[in-house]
């Protein structure tokens, strides 16, 4: 999913020291863990463990940062569409990439955190974003590819998250999922249009399929194994399942798709296990991901460059809005008093 690089064992994510536990404090973990347990959901006036709102923050603004740069390799497509339809269509996407940005810093910001503190993480690389959109976009198969196979990836993780334990991410996740639906049926229909033109169309989609398969595959995280947050966010219920079950299930729907457009999955490997019901897929190169995690991928630099630049050029646009604010607020105490 878009929150991938929380599950990568890092300095980064190492967590504080432990400490006692006083008795209330432990009763108090205790009654948050039996509402937990209960589907009850936690809102932003209820007691929660530092852990688990640490855990949250993290998350939900990793998620946002990736909705943000989600937008910029796709957006480098919108005045090169090949039809006005195509245009009007990617370019409604990218705007709804960049509201799944705001829901998400304003469910960030319900847990005390400012989003310009969020945003200063992004932009000097303490905060992270999905690894996916570090690679280049330089043909148009590649939209189509994006939508049907990272937002089909995003789909398959972010649903769950609809049920996630804490109210305002649930509650956000549940617009974001319908509008990531139509992006993923919007790719796949880009795809297929590709698949079934000309011979040289056949292969730009084939070759967008050998490039992006793998990284999507990574989009779902460490194996569980390998994952640092795993275990706890299940039992938080910030998670519904494993990153290795996730994977499967989204294996599972996207061959069969593969097949319908005539394109071959990159994957020597692949081959249906009759017995399990599930497709049996080839070992990932987490090297390749660990290397994007740490800045070296082929758009890192361009991509944070990009978004640095964007906050730049629009300062003066926050401090109008700022500015007119602190007017409004003045005009209403003296109509007040």
């Amino acid at each position: 999913m878009y929150t991938q690089g929380l599950d990568a064992k890092t300095e980064q994510s190492a967590q504080p020291s432990p400490r006692l536990v006083t008795e209330q404090e432990a009763a108090l973990q205790g009654r948050f863990q039996e509402r937990v347990d209960a589907e009850e959901k936690i809102e932003p006036r209820d007691w929660m463990p530092e852990g688990y709102r640490r855990t949250l923050v993290r998350q939900i603004s990793q998620h946002a940062h990736s909705e943000i740069v989600g937008m910029l390799p796709e957006g480098n497509w919108i005045t090169r569409a090949p039809t006005l339809r195509r245009k009007v269509a990617l370019l409604a996407k990218v705007q709804d990439e960049g509201g799944h940005g705001l829901y998400l810093y304003s469910a960030a910001e319900t847990l005390g955190v400012s989003r310009d503190e969020l945003v200063g993480q992004l932009l000097s690389g303490k905060a992270k974003y999905s690894s996916i959109f570090n690679y280049p976009t330089p043909t148009w198969a590649d939209i189509g590819a994006i939508g049907w196979l990272v937002d089909g990836a995003a789909i398959m993780n972010q649903v769950p998250l609809c049920r996630c334990s804490y109210g305002p991410y649930a509650r956000a996740m549940v617009r974001i999922c319908r509008e990531e639906s139509f992006h993923q049926r919007q790719g796949y229909e880009l795809m297929l249009a590709l698949a079934q033109g000309t011979a040289e169309q056949k292969r730009m989609a084939q070759d967008a399929l050998n490039r992006w398969w793998w990284p999507s595959l990574m989009m779902f995280g460490p194996s569980d194994d390998q994952s640092a947050h795993s275990a706890q966010n299940m039992a938080w219920k910030i998670k519904r399942f494993s990153n290795d079950e996730l994977r499967q299930r989204f294996v599972d729907a996207t061959v069969p798709q593969a097949e319908f457009l005539g394109l071959t999955i990159p994957d020597p490997e692949l081959r249906f296990n009759a017995e399990t019901g599930h497709y049996e897929f080839g070992a990932i190169d987490w090297t390749e991901f660990n290397e994007i995690l740490k800045g070296n991928g082929p758009c890192n630099r361009e991509r944070i460059e990009a978004r640095r630049k964007a906050w730049d050029d629009g300062a003066w646009v926050r401090e109008a809005a700022v500015a007119h604010a602190a007017k409004r607020k003045q005009r209403a105490m003296k109509k007040a008093g």
